[in-house]
C-alpha cells in the first residue's frame, strides 16, 4: 500500500521536473531564438552560443532529476531494509504461536480462515483480570522460547 503511494509520489514528482524541464529549456530557446532572428547574421558564433546554453541547461536539468532519483533511492533502500527486518520479525512471531497453538485451536484457526471470519476473535479466550493469554498446561511443559 504504502509502495504505491511513494510510487505515484515519485511518478508526480518526476512529472512535475519533466514539466519544469520543459518550460525551462522553452523559455531559453523562446529567448535565443528571438535574438536569433533580430540578429539575422545567422552567424557560426551565436549557433554556437544557443547550443552550449541549451547544453548546459539539459546538464542542469539532468543533474536536478538524477540527484532527486538518488535521494529517493536512498529512502526505498531503507524502506526495503525496515520491511524485510518486519517480516523476519512476524514471520518469527508467526512459527512460535503455531508451535505452542493446540492442534483444536488450529483446526478452529483453519475453519475461520476458510469461511472469512476473525480468527483473533475467538482464538484463545484472554484471562480474566489481565491482558495475557492463558497457555494450557500441556503446553506449558512441552516448549520452550
Amino acid at each position: 500500500m504504502n509502495s504505491q503511494c511513494y510510487t505515484v509520489a515519485m511518478d508526480l514528482g518526476v512529472c512535475q521536473l519533466r514539466n519544469f524541464s520543459i518550460s525551462f529549456l522553452s523559455s531559453v530557446l523562446g529567448k535565443e531564438s528571438a535574438s536569433v532572428r533580430v540578429d539575422n547574421s545567422s552567424s557560426g558564433a551565436s549557433v554556437v552560443a544557443i547550443d552550449n546554453k541549451i547544453e548546459q541547461a539539459m546538464d542542469l536539468v539532468k543533474s536536478h532529476l538524477m540527484y532527486a532519483v538518488r535521494e529517493e533511492v536512498e529512502v526505498l533502500k531503507e524502506q526495503i531494509k525496515e520491511l524485510i527486518e518486519r517480516n523476519t520479525q512476524l514471520e518469527q512471531e508467526n512459527n512460535l504461536l503455531k508451535n505452542l497453538a493446540s492442534p483444536e485451536q488450529m483446526a478452529q484457526f483453519q475453519a475461520q480462515v476458510q469461511t472469512g471470519g476473525s480468527p483473533t476473535s475467538t482464538a484463545q479466550p484472554p484471562v480474566p483480570g489481565g491482558t495475557t493469554q492463558a497457555l494450557p498446561s500441556s503446553q506449558n511443559s512441552g516448549s520452550s522460547a
